[in-house]
This record gives structure tokens, C-alpha cells and sequence, in this order.
């Protein structure tokens, strides 16, 4: 299973989502020194009713709780766009 197939499966158990988009952004990054550790670079646009609530921080939080075992593993940097379905829906 791939890196972004992990992190996908990880944020729909974690957050049912309505949407969800991961990306793998690690080749724009080649030569940066978190890229020489092995781990990459991802964006992760994800809709679910679990933000309902929450402010922008807590919501990224809540997605670096989710994924924190692939944290340490796989994930050097991360990029969240997390949204409510009523907000993409406005």
C-alpha cells in the first residue's frame, strides 16, 4: 500500500469525510533536507461533518492526531484544508 493510500484510509476511518483529496507533493521538494529523511511532502483537502465546531487550528490538529503514527513514518510535511460540508456548500 502506498503512502497516500495509508493516509487515505487513515483520514476516512479517522473522519467518514464527504470529500477527501491526497496528494503527494514530495517531487517539488527534491534536495530539501526533510526529503533526504525519507518522508514526504503531502496535501490533503478533506470535507467531513467532524469540523463542525471547530476552528481552523483544532481541525488541523485533529488531522495531525489522526495521522500521527504516519507522522513519525512517512510524513515530513503536510498541507490541510479541512472544511465542514456546509462550507463547501455556501
Amino acid at each position: 500500500m502506498s503512502r497516500v493510500e495509508r493516509i487515505r484510509e487513515t483520514l476516512q476511518q479517522a473522519f467518514a469525510p464527504t470529500h477527501l483529496a491526497v496528494r503527494d507533493d514530495s517531487h517539488l521538494h527534491a534536495g530539501h533536507a526533510g526529503a533526504a529523511s525519507g518522508k514526504g511532502h503531502f496535501s490533503v483537502e478533506i470535507v467531513s461533518a467532524a469540523f463542525a465546531g471547530q476552528r481552523p487550528l483544532q481541525r488541523h490538529r485533529t488531522v495531525y492526531a489522526a495521522l500521527d503514527a504516519l507522522m513519525q513514518s512517512d510524513i515530513h510535511a503536510l498541507s490541510i484544508v479541512a472544511r465542514t460540508p456546509d462550507e463547501v456548500a455556501s
